[in-house]
């Protein structure tokens, strides 16, 4: 394969899709990205054998990134129920949005909260396109 026919990804792009940060190629996680099975992490990336966790207990920041996606979620999702029912007297329905809505997008936390510390809060898991186009030569 030559350097003409690599067309590297965009780092969001990847992020979506859940590849590693470094190479762009692996898979973070094992099984489909977006479903609401449990879906285990890898340990290092099948392609350039990347370790994520770092050091141990590394991965309890991405709790604080969870957090802030479900405090958007929430707010996204009681807003939209005001604006649909125009109901302010019921703290039931607003409960009911509330814990239907964390349920539903707890994988989805889980799974985004550590690509999002990996590709945006580690400044040492920067894209590399050596390890790119190693990994495409893997592949092909």
């Amino acid at each position: 394969m030559e350097n003409n026919d690599i067309i590297i990804p965009s780092e969001f792009q990847s992020a979506l899709k859940g590849k590693c940060p470094r190479c762009r190629t692996g898979d973070m996680f094992e099984g489909p990205l977006l479903s609401f099975g449990p879906k285990k992490m890898r340990r290092t990336c099948p392609c350039c054998d990347l370790k994520y966790e770092k050091e141990p207990g590394y991965f309890y920041v991405a709790m604080y990134v969870s957090y802030v996606f479900v405090v958007a979620q929430l707010v996204t999702a009681c807003v939209g129920t005001y604006i649909l029912t125009r109901n302010m007297e019921s703290p039931w329905l607003y409960l009911i949005v509330a814990v239907t809505t964390t349920i539903l997008f707890a994988p989805f936390n889980y799974r985004y909260s550590r690509i999002v510390l990996l590709y945006w809060l580690t400044p040492q898991f920067k894209f590399k396109p050596e390890w790119f186009k190693r990994c495409m030569e893997k592949v092909s």
